[in-house]
C-alpha cells in the first residue's frame, strides 16, 4: 500500500540547539496507518497468505493493529484485535474502520494468555507476540523494519553515528539492527550505528547496567506514552543495544515528555506521537551526559503521528479565544 520510502527530514535548529553535527527524524508518520508498524505487518501478512491461514490476532494499543488491520483487510484475512480499554478512542476507531474486530481486556497480560490459546486451538497466526514476559513479535514481521536501516543509509550516503528508536519489546529496534548488519554483511559499510532504546521505564537499561541476559520487569505506571510503556525489555533487545555499544534511556516524565512534543512542533514543525517523541529527550539525555561527540549525527525514528491521540496534546495547549474581526481585539488577544 505504499508503506516505506518515508522521507529523512533534516532538523538543522534541533541539531544546534543540542550542538550536534546533524539530527534528522526518519518521519514513519507517512505511512498508510501512519505508523512504521505498517512495515511489519507488510510482509507478517504476506507470509500469512503463503501460510494459507484462516485468520491473524495481534495484541495491540493501537499503531500494531491498525496496521495489522489494514494489511489484513487489504490480503482478505480475517483480523482479530484484542486490546484494552483505555486505549484512546481514536487508536481503537483505526482499528475497527479497517474491517478487524476489535475486543478490549481488563489486564493487559490477559491478551497474551488469549493469544496463545487461539494460535494452538485453532491455528490462527499472531501478528505479536503472545508470550508473558514478551518475547516479541512473529520474526518475518520484524525483517520488515530492515528497510528503514537500507532507507538510511541510501538516503544519508553512509551510516549515521546514533540512531534513537522507540522501544517497548524491540521489534523496531531488532528490525533496524538486522538492516544494518546486512549493510556491512554486504560491503555497502564497515560499521554499525550505536542504537540507542528510548523507553518510559527503564527495564532494556536496567538490565545492561546489571549484565544481566532478561530486561524486567521494572516498576511501571500509566505513561502518556502508552504505545511503549512496558516493565518488561527482550532478549532481542538486548542482543540489539549489545552488537551496537548503544545505550538505553529511560524518559518515565509525563511532563516532559509532553514538553518536548510541543517543543518538537514549534521546533521542527513536526508533530509525534508521546511514545515517539521519547527519541527526542533520550538524544537530549544522553547529550547531557557528554555521551554524544559534538561532531556526531543522529537519526531519530518517528514511529507514529501526534494525532493517534490528540487529547493528551491539547490538555497541554491553551484554549483557542474567540475574538471579534478587529485588530484590536487580536492585539487583546494575543497579550
Amino acid at each position: 500500500m505504499g508503506e516505506g520510502g518515508t522521507p529523512l527530514v533534516g532538523l538543522p535548529a534541533t541539531a544546534e540547539r543540542l550542538g550536534l553535527g546533524a539530527v534528522y527524524v526518519k518521519d514513519e508518520t507517512r505511512n498508510p496507518t501512519w505508523s512504521y508498524k505498517d512495515r511489519l505487518a507488510a510482509v507478517a501478512m504476506t507470509k500469512a497468505v503463503e501460510l494459507g491461514v484462516e485468520a491473524v490476532v495481534v495484541a495491540s494499543t493501537g499503531n500494531h493493529g491498525a496496521a495489522v488491520a489494514a494489511y489484513a483487510a487489504r490480503a482478505g484475512l480475517k483480523c482479530v484485535v484484542l486490546t484494552v480499554a483505555s486505549v484512546p478512542s481514536t487508536m481503537k476507531t483505526l482499528m475497527q474502520v479497517f474491517g478487524a474486530d476489535v475486543v478490549a481486556l481488563d489486564r493487559a497480560p490477559d491478551r497474551w494468555v488469549l493469544m496463545r490459546r487461539l494460535t494452538e486451538e485453532r491455528g490462527w497466526l499472531p501478528m505479536s507476540g503472545h508470550a508473558s514476559p514478551p518475547v516479541g513479535s512473529i520474526s518475518y514481521g520484524l525483517d520488515g523494519y530492515k528497510t528503514i536501516a537500507y532507507e538510511i543509509v541510501a538516503d544519508l550516503g553512509r551510516v549515521p553515528e546514533y540512531v534513537v528508536v522507540p522501544v517497548a519489546y524491540a521489534d523496531g529496534l531488532t528490525g533496524i539492527w538486522r538492516g544494518f548488519a546486512d549493510l556491512v554483511a554486504l560491503g555497502v559499510t564497515d560499521r554499525l550505528p550505536r542504537l540507542v532504546a528510548a523507553e518510559p521505564f527503564g527495564p532494556h537499561r536496567d538490565a545492561l547496567a546489571r549484565g544481566a541476559e532478561v530486561a524486567g520487569p521494572v516498576p511501571a505506571a500509566p505513561s502518556v506514552a502508552f504505545s511503549i510503556a512496558s516493565p518488561f525489555g527482550t532478549y532481542q533487545g538486548l542482543a540489539a543495544l549489545r552488537a551496537t555499544s548503544g545505550h538505553a534511556v529511560a524518559v518515565p516524565d509525563d511532563e516532559r515528555i509532553l514538553d518536548a512534543q510541543r517543543r518538537f512542533g514549534t521546533e521542527a514543525g513536526l508533530y509525534l506521537e508521546a511514545s515517539s517523541i521519547t527519541t527526542l529527550v533520550a538524544l537530549e539525555e544522553l547529550v547531557a551526559q557528554g555521551a554524544v561527540a559534538a561532531d556526531a549525527t543522529a537519526v531519530l525514528i518517528g514511529t507514529s503521528t501526534g494525532l493517534k491521540d490528540v487529547g493528551a496534546t491539547a490538555a497541554t495547549l491553551p484554549g483557542v479565544p474567540v475574538i471579534e474581526p478587529t485588530p484590536s481585539a487580536l492585539d487583546r488577544a494575543l497579550r
